[in-house]
C-alpha cells in the first residue's frame, strides 16, 4: 500500500510517497513564489501574503514531477497510491465562494495586520483558545471579511467557506470544500477538548454578521473525507478511489515523522521560524505567553511558535556566510574553546512575538554588536537557544513535563554549532531526528491515521 504526503510550507511545496516499510520510494520539491510584504506607514512589515492560484500551480507541477519520478525510478505508478494527505502552515487562511474560488488572498502564518480584530476576539474567548493573538488564523478572516465589505458591498454574499492552506488544496482535489482537521482548526477557534465551535465564537461572528457556517467540518486528522474528483484522477493518473483524508499543521506533520510518541518527547523546529512543543497527557492553555495544545493520539502536543528562527539568520547573512561561520564555531568546539558570549539578543526580523511572550510590539534586540562577525552570529544562535530554553521551562512552570532530550527538526537541525550550544543553554541532549520531512509525517497519517488510531 503506497501512501502520499504533501507538505506545504511557506517556501515550497514537498511530496513523499511511503510504502508499507515506511520507506521513501519517491519525492519531489518545489519552491513556491516568495510570500508579498505589506509595510506600514513607518515602513515596517506587518503582513505577507500569497495567492492561492500560486499554491494550486506549484502542487499541481510537484504531482506532475512525482508521476514522472515514479514511472522513471520505480515499478509504481500513482495508481498504485492509495491515500493522500495534506499539510499545511498553521494560521493561513483564505475565503472562498460556494464553489471554492477564492474571494480573497491568503494571508500567512506570521501576518499581524489584524490587530483589532485580535482585540475584538480577546474580548469574547474563553482562555483555552489558540485563537486569541494577532497571527490567528479566526483574526485573520475577520480581516479579510472586514477588508472584502470595504471594497464590494456584495461581498457578504460571495463568502462561503474561511478555510486553511491545506483545507483548500484538499477541496480542490475533491471538488468537495468546507473539511478541516482538529489541528488546522485550532487557530480558528475550535475547541479540541469538546470537538465543537464554541458558543463564545459563534456569539463574536454574529457582532460581525457572520455565521459558524462559514467555518469547516472538523475532523480527527487522518480521517477520510472522500475521494478524487474524476478530472484530477484524470489530470494526475491517480486510482478513481484515491482516499483523500484530513490533513495536519506542518510542524504537527513533522513531529509524526520523528515518531515522538511518549510523555515528556520534545521536538523543536528550526526553520524559518521556531516551533516548540512536548508531549503531555493533558492539555494546556495560556494566551498570555501563547501556549496552546493540539490533540495527538490519546494525548496532546503542548507549546507555541515563535517568529524567532533561520529567516533572520537568512536576513543577516548569506548561505555562503553562514555556512563559512558555522564551521569556524565548529572548529572551536571541536577544540573546546567556545565560551558563550551570554548577550542576551532577541533575535526577530520584525517587531512582534508570539511564544514563549505573545506580544505583538516586541522589539528586535540584536546589540550591543561584537566587532567580529563570527561572535554576532554566535550571539544570534544564542538568542535563538535562550528563546527554546525560556520555552520549554515556561511550559514546566505552566505543568508539562521538562523534556529529557529534545529532538531537533528543520533547515537547522544538523547546524553542530547551533546544537552544541542550544545543549549548553538547556542543560540537556539534543539530536537531529532521523526523518525530518514533514510530508513523510503526512504521508504516515494518510496510511496509519496515526493522530487517531490510539484513541
Amino acid at each position: 500500500m503506497l501512501s502520499l504526503g504533501i507538505d506545504v510550507g511557506t517556501s515550497g511545496i514537498r511530496a513523499m510517497v511511503l510504502d508499507d516499510n515506511s520507506s521513501c520510494i519517491a519525492y519531489c520539491q518545489k519552491a513556491l513564489p516568495d510570500s508579498q510584504a505589506l509595510y506600514s506607514s513607518a515602513q515596517q512589515i506587518i503582513g505577507y501574503s500569497q495567492q492561492p492560484a500560486d499554491w494550486w500551480c506549484v502542487f499541481s507541477d510537484v504531482l506532475r514531477l512525482l508521476k514522472e519520478t515514479l514511472e522513471l525510478n520505480t515499478s509504481y505508478t500513482m495508481k498504485d497510491i492509495q491515500s493522500l494527505a495534506i499539510d499545511g502552515t498553521s494560521g493561513t487562511v483564505l475565503l472562498a465562494d460556494r464553489d471554492g474560488r477564492p474571494c480573497s488572498e491568503a494571508l500567512m502564518y506570521n501576518d499581524q495586520r489584524a490587530v483589532q480584530q485580535a482585540q475584538a476576539i480577546r474580548n469574547k474567548a474563553e482562555p483555552d483558545t489558540a485563537a486569541t493573538g494577532v497571527t490567528s488564523g479566526l483574526a485573520k478572516i475577520l480581516w479579510l471579511y472586514e477588508q472584502g465589505l470595504h471594497q464590494d458591498t456584495d461581498y457578504s454574499s460571495k463568502v462561503f467557506y474561511a478555510l486553511n492552506q491545506s483545507d483548500w488544496l484538499s477541496g480542490r482535489l475533491m471538488a468537495e470544500f468546507g473539511h478541516s482537521d482538529y489541528n488546522n482548526a485550532l487557530k480558528m477557534g475550535y475547541d479540541a477538548e469538546q470537538q465543537c465551535w464554541p458558543q463564545w465564537l459563534s456569539q463574536l461572528l454574529e457582532t460581525c454578521n457572520l455565521s459558524t457556517d462559514y467555518l469547516p467540518l472538523v475532523h480527527p486528522p487522518g480521517e477520510i473525507l472522500g475521494v478524487a474528483a474524476p478530472d484530477m484522477v484524470a489530470k494526475f493518473g491517480f486510482h478513481p478511489d484515491l482516499k483523500i483524508c484530513a490533513g495536519t499543521t506542518d510542524s504537527t506533520a513533522a513531529i509524526m515523522a520523528t515518531g515522538a510518541k511518549d510523555i515528556g518527547d520534545a521536538i523543536t523546529s528550526l526553520g524559518s521560524t521556531l516551533v516548540m512543543k512536548v508531549i503531555a497527557d493533558k492539555p494546556l492553555y495560556n494566551q498570555q505567553y501563547g501556549v496552546y495544545s493540539q490533540p495527538y493520539g490519546d494525548k496532546w502536543l503542548i507549546g507555541g511558535a515563535s517568529n524567532s528562527g533561520g529567516a533572520v539568520l537568512k536576513a543577516l547573512f548569506c548561505a555562503g556566510e553562514i555556512s563559512d561561520l558555522t564551521e569556524q564555531l565548529n572548529q572551536q568546539i571541536s577544540h573546546t574553546r567556545l565560551s558563550l558570549l551570554n548577550l542576551n539578543y532577541y533575535p526577530l526580523l520584525t517587531p512582534g512575538e508570539r511564544f514563549p511572550v505573545q506580544d505583538p510590539a516586541l522589539k528586535p534586540v540584536l546589540t550591543p554588536r561584537p566587532d567580529r562577525d563570527i561572535e554576532y552570529f554566535q550571539a544570534i544562535l544564542e538568542g535563538m537557544a535562550d528563546i527554546e530554553t525560556r520555552a520549554y521551562r515556561l511550559l514546566l512552570e505552566l505543568g508539562a513535563p521538562y523534556p529529557k532530550h529534545v529532538s531537533s527538526i528543520g533547515g537547522g537541525a544538523n547546524n553542530g554549532a547551533w546544537r552544541y550550544i542550544r545543549e549548553q543553554k538547556l542543560g540537556i541532549p539534543v539530536c537531529s531526528a532521523k526523518q525530518q520531512e514533514a510530508a513523510a509525517g503526512t504521508a504516515l497519517l494518510a496510511r496509519t491515521h496515526f493522530i487517531t488510531q490510539e484513541q
